[in-house]
């Protein structure tokens, strides 16, 4: 008798991430939004009697994308401060915007919409840092995207909290409310250390530690923020969390664009991650992250997409292809970030850094069914000697076909299950209404 399945998926190839290579005609087998086995599709048809049998000729299964570092909502300012440096970006335009419009509704429908854009591309993990964290978790419930979502914290008020206490205190009793939530996990997420007191970020190691949370915080992301804290704190940004005992295993940096020998060193030292943002960085004309440096010294690395306010595009696939480019150029090295580290840093290695490496991130018997089916058949990817090159250097986020979060279709033959993409625009529509100079 054969044994009971869900679904049993049947793509040209399967690409576990966690073992060497590509499998050829191969199966995976999901039950109860669990992956159940991986096995050669004869085998697998011999084997299990499934509730659904999907053939997927000419694609690539692999694990779900993780976007290690986003700000979901902020996909409403999409353009709306573009070709300026951070502090101008941030200090002329982002923050007074924020100031005035951003609301529970704002975030909601923000995050909405960049849910829909990154499952749409394959992204079915998303690590969020933004206000109003509640209303980007029923947010991203409503998708059915799994997400960490960041418990902000900045010593300013704004129009979510108060004063730092504040912060911590609602992104606790979210927690709280919260925890039990399958696709939810939460992390504390101080903005940068130019926002952040040192009493502050006290308070936050010992709750992480208590919690066993990631901390999640931008860091050197550029020259001005290092010169300033040298003037306000004697040391560099880095220096001054090592002090303050926050780096170690739970620590996920953003960015970390302008680092010396010594900071990668403490980095390598204390087991931190960090959240590569290459499209952002060159976008905010921040510069270009030492990814050499940081692999050679065996530092964790995910891939972040940053806000679609920096960005534009909350694409995984062009971060990939773009932090394997800029790697091999900066360093001179073809072989520094070959295409199956690409893959692996935007899947299993940022679960790592978010502790979910456990639940998601590779295609093997156990974990949870968060799956992307590829297109790799157009002419324009033929030849294909290899599909895992071709997932990093040839296929973009409109190869998706399909998607599963935890076993349930999010994506099918492009198009998305839950989302109405009319209701989405009307929605981005009213906020650039909005945002828009009157006059």
């Amino acid at each position: 008798m054969k044994a009971p399945a869900d679904l049993l998926l049947l793509p040209q190839w399967v690409v576990p991430v966690e073992s060497e290579g590509p499998l050829a005609d191969h199966a995976v087998v999901v039950e109860n939004g669990r992956i159940l086995d991986v096995l050669p599709a004869d085998a697998a048809q011999a084997r299990y009697d499934a509730v659904q049998t999907l053939p997927l000729p000419g694609r690539a299964l692999i694990p779900g994308l993780v976007n290690l570092h986003g700000h979901a909502a902020m996909s409403l300012f999409r353009g709306y401060a573009d070709d300026l440096p951070l502090m101008a970006w941030l200090n002329d335009r982002i923050w007074p915007a924020e100031k005035k419009h951003v609301s529970e509704a704002f975030v909601r429908d923000g995050t909405l919409l960049a849910a829909a854009e990154m499952l749409a591309g394959g992204i079915t993990t998303c690590n969020d840092m933004y206000f109003f964290p509640k209303a980007a978790g029923e947010a991203f419930l409503q998708a059915g995207m799994r997400a960490t979502l960041g418990m902000i914290v900045l010593e300013f008020p704004s129009t979510y909290a108060s004063d730092a206490d504040d912060y911590l205190a609602k992104g606790l009793a979210l927690r709280d409310e919260l925890k039990d939530e399958p696709l939810l996990a939460f992390a504390f997420a101080p903005h940068a250390p130019y926002t952040i007191s040192d009493a502050t970020f006290g308070r936050i190691n010992t709750l992480a530690e208590q919690l066993g949370l990631p901390i999640h915080t931008h860091i050197h992301e550029t020259d001005d923020e290092i010169r300033d804290s040298l003037k306000q704190y004697g040391v560099r940004p880095l220096e001054r969390l090592a002090r303050l005992g926050l780096l170690g295993p739970n620590f996920i940096g953003v960015h970390a664009v302008h680092v010396n020998e010594a900071e990668i060193g403490l980095l390598a030292q204390h087991g931190c991650h960090l959240a590569h943002c290459p499209t952002s960085n060159l976008k905010l004309a921040s510069g270009i992250a030492p990814v050499d440096r940081f692999i050679r010294a065996g530092i964790n690395l995910g891939f972040g997409t940053d806000g679609a306010a920096s960005n534009n595009r909350l694409d995984l696939f062009g971060e990939m292809r773009l932090a394997a480019l800029l790697a091999k150029g900066a360093s001179g090295d073809p072989a520094i970030l070959p295409a199956a580290a690409a893959l692996r840093a935007a899947t299993l290695d940022a679960a790592r850094a978010l502790n979910l490496d456990s639940q998601i991130g590779s295609i093997v018997p156990g974990k949870r069914a968060d799956l992307v089916a590829v297109d790799l058949h157009a002419l324009s990817g033929q030849p294909v000697f290899d599909p895992v090159s071709h997932l990093v250097y040839v296929a973009g986020r409109e190869h998706v076909t399909h998607v599963w979060v935890d076993g349930k279709l999010k994506l099918n033959d492009r198009r998305l299950v839950d989302l109405d993409i009319d209701d989405l625009t009307a929605r981005a529509t009213y906020w650039r209404t909005k945002l828009a100079p009157q006059g």
